[in-house]
């Protein structure tokens, strides 16, 4: 499908420009957004792959993975049952949901990626998206937020006088997204077009590679005896989980703690603005989403030492395969952000605006977020980009600005995403991803015009 998508792309863009005398915008575009691939996007993603993939690596040496996938194993064995339970593809992929859930997106990807590699090991036939895969894309564009954070901050910065107001809608469009997603790659998985050979049986495609071993005996590969956690390691973590517990208490509630301590001598640090007047739900939420990063950063590296791995050999290990990752990414990443920037050059985008604004008004969904809506699956950087300038326009408190901070927040860049993850594995046919990860987007629009309605009534 992604054959036919791309070469959709960039025929419909050539034909436009050369109709509309944009050919020369959309040649600089794309030449523009072919180097903004390797310089902007790949290569300072490469420094943040190779410390979560390095990260990444500790948790699974030291059995931290396995552990985590074991407590999540009844609804894993549900959403993939096609991956062995305790396989680390379990516990990579569940540290991306929760990553994406938090809202720390570097750390997200890496995970992600480091899941894919997993998943693909699995893959009896590599190069074409096993239904695994599939439902994991869906996840990842449409994963649940607990706390969407750029969505607010910008929100915040603009003025808005309660940006933390959208949290519920983002959180409950996020939420019916990710049904919609895990329903359609479910749903669309037994449909023949995206039937996939039995197992053992390799791509018929001539660049396809043969398939690997038996998953069974991958596992057994993958398997980690780390040493046992002795008893003062266990007090030490217990320590250390106080500590982060107690920074968690101070950053979410301030004040009471300051009015606690200050008399005595302490001094607490003043609360981050975005904190400041929240709900305390809200507080918390966001003070974790703040703690996640450092956390994860210090407790796996330290959980990993206790389990008697040698943290930075690991470590430098893991975080080498980000070089390798980044040199797989790069064309797949290239091709895509090409063929969207000719698009958007072509002025492909403003005819569809054009075009569908009369429908989308009949259905009464605002006209001023179909700009917005288009171009999310495509780049998340234009999408930043048309969010904060309706924001501007009406204002941050306007229904049209929480609506959009809500799609924002609740939605990801699909094509962006799926080039990535697929890319980091040379996975060619992605059968039935894109339709699952569409298919989450427009439920998460649907969803965030309805919610808004709702919440926030004229």
């Amino acid at each position: 499908m992604l054959n036919w998508i791309w070469l959709c792309f960039v025929v419909v863009a050539v034909l436009v420009a050369g109709f509309t005398g944009r050919l020369e915008a959309m040649n600089n575009g794309a030449m523009a957004a072919a180097k903004d691939a390797v310089m902007v996007i790949a290569l300072p993603l490469m420094g943040i792959w190779a410390v979560w993939l390095g990260v990444m690596r500790l948790a699974e040496q030291s059995g931290l993975v396995q552990l985590l996938a074991r407590a999540l194993r009844p609804i894993m064995r549900r959403l993939f049952p096609d991956v062995p339970p305790d396989h680390p593809a379990m516990g990579a992929m569940v540290l991306n949901m929760a990553a994406n859930m938090i809202g720390i997106g570097n750390a997200a990807t890496p995970l992600g990626l480091r899941a894919m590699a997993h998943l693909e090991r699995l893959n009896p036939n590599p190069g074409v998206a096993s239904n695994a895969m599939c439902t994991f894309l869906a996840i990842s564009t449409a994963s649940i937020q607990l706390v969407p954070t750029s969505a607010i901050s910008i929100l915040a910065v603009k003025g808005s006088t309660s940006a933390h107001a959208i949290w519920p809608t983002a959180f409950l469009a996020s939420l019916c997204a990710t049904a919609a997603g895990i329903t359609a790659a479910k749903v669309l998985q037994r449909l023949p077009i995206f039937r996939i050979p039995p197992a053992g049986i390799a791509p018929t495609t001539a660049t396809d590679r043969p398939a690997p071993a038996a998953a069974e005996q991958l596992v057994e590969a993958e398997t980690v005896q780390p040493a046992a956690l002795r008893p003062w390691g266990k007090v030490i973590i217990g320590l250390f989980i106080t500590v982060f517990v107690i920074f968690l208490v101070m950053l979410a509630f301030r004040d009471a703690v300051a009015g606690w301590l200050e008399p005595h001598g302490f001094v607490i640090p003043a609360a981050p603005k975005l904190l400041v007047g929240k709900p305390p739900v809200l507080r918390v939420l966001f003070s974790m989403a703040t703690l996640a990063i450092p956390f994860m950063l210090s407790f796996f590296p330290l959980y990993a030492a206790l389990r008697g791995v040698r943290v930075y050999e690991q470590f430098v290990e893991g975080a080498k395969e980000a070089f390798g990752t980044a040199q797989r990414v790069i064309p797949y990443l290239v091709a895509m952000l090409v063929s969207i920037a000719m698009l958007r050059e072509a002025g492909v985008f403003d005819m569809l605006q054009a075009w569908l604004g009369p429908l989308f008004k009949s259905l009464h969904f605002p006209a001023d977020l179909l700009p917005m809506v288009l171009i999310r699956p495509m780049s998340g950087s234009a999408t930043t980009g048309i969010f904060v300038e309706l924001v501007q326009r009406f204002g941050p408190d306007s229904l049209i600005a929480r609506t959009a901070a809500t799609i924002y927040g609740s939605t990801e860049t699909t094509f962006y995403v799926i080039a990535i993850y697929f890319g980091s594995v040379a996975v060619r046919q992605t059968r039935h991803a894109i339709a699952a990860g569409l298919a989450a987007d427009i439920t998460a629009v649907i969803a965030s015009v309805f919610l808004c309605r709702l919440f926030f009534p004229a």
